[in-house]
């Protein structure tokens, strides 16, 4: 008998369990109200709120550690780097080194902590007018020992430049895929941070979205058939794979070293998939700080407490820029980005 592809089902949890290369993954989906003239919650709208640390969605929405305007306000990280997908809203970032920036639906922020940074995500409600529904995911991804105290590093994976495959079956069904990391048939995503754990191809780290048609059959192609692999299917009705019908909001882990079949049913379906070698090191994590042993994580504490990873050069802890200023990356060297909105 054939082994199966499916190695586990597990229900998703409010943040996403991983495997190794990864840590985890939060997904956010907010359907946030008009912003105000400070682009931030109307005050009557915050009343019963437990603001600044607010997680629990009421009204459809959270505002997470902000006061006035949603998000997260500055805070450090050490050890591994962030995948932030923006799917749809604005997320503004800025940085203990200076850098900044804001980005919307189909871009990716790929930021290395390495020795230590801190930064603030912010999402302004920059629509006075209407509503601002916001969709994210945070990704982790460990660093290997050898590169856990590297420079802090980020870059902007822009919309335009994200390759999509838009795969048509042979019912007319579309399966539309972007390549975040990693490589599908002959597309391959965009060059990641050099010091990621993905900047090496034999590693097979692969990041990608799916949205299949309702009715739709698509192959993922294999990989390493020592990676982790992945499949978040976090919203539609059901699929089916090897004859099985899975309900959504369920993490699959599967074979790396099989295609994959999916067989979607009556509803517009959406997957993440991770999938990559792992990096088979132990993991010591305390909050934001993310080494490989508990040593490290009081250095790392220590540290922080010493110098606070370069302090924080912005006059506000929930750093938001100006409502007219669209997409871009403001990088520590000076460099600037500007994208159209």
């Amino acid at each position: 008998m054939n082994k199966s592809i499916i190695k586990n089902i597990k229900p998703l949890g409010f943040t996403w369990e991983t495997q190794d290369p990864f840590l985890f993954c939060a997904y956010h989906r907010d359907q946030y109200p008009m912003g105000n003239s400070e682009m931030g919650v109307n005050p009557e709208e915050l009343k019963d709120r437990n603001t600044g640390q607010d997680f629990i969605i009421k009204n459809g929405w959270r505002m997470y550690h902000g006061s006035s305007i949603p998000g997260f306000p500055y805070h450090p990280h050490r050890g591994f780097e962030t995948i932030t997908i923006n799917k749809e809203g604005v997320v503004d970032h800025s940085d203990s080194l200076g850098a900044a920036g804001r980005f919307m639906a189909g871009d990716v922020q790929w930021m290395t902590a390495g020795k230590g940074i801190q930064h603030s995500e912010m999402f302004p409600l920059i629509n006075e007018d209407k509503g601002n529904p916001l969709e994210i995911f945070q990704i982790w991804l460990n660093l290997p020992k050898i590169s856990k105290m590297v420079e802090p590093h980020f870059k902007m994976l822009w919309n335009e430049e994200v390759p999509v495959i838009n795969y048509k079956d042979e019912s007319n069904k579309i399966t539309s895929i972007e390549v975040i990391a990693g490589k599908i048939n002959t597309i391959t995503a965009l060059t990641p941070n050099p010091d990621s754990w993905a900047s090496n191809p034999n590693n097979s780290v692969g990041v990608y979205t799916v949205k299949m048609d309702a009715g739709a059959n698509w192959i993922l192609p294999k990989t390493n058939s020592d990676a982790n692999r992945s499949v978040f299917f976090y919203k539609g009705d059901t699929i089916k794979l090897e004859g099985k019908t899975i309900l959504a909001n369920h993490v699959l882990e599967l074979e790396a070293g099989e295609n994959i079949e999916f067989q979607n049913g009556n509803a517009e379906t959406y997957f993440l998939i991770l999938e990559g070698k792992p990096i088979g090191e132990p993991v010591a994590q305390h909050g934001p700080f993310v080494m490989n042993s508990k040593e490290e994580i009081r250095e790392a504490m220590s540290d922080y407490g010493k110098t606070q990873f370069g302090g924080w050069p912005w006059i506000e802890k929930e750093v938001v820029h100006a409502r007219d200023k669209g997409r871009f990356a403001l990088h520590s060297n000076g460099k600037e980005e500007i994208k159209n909105r």
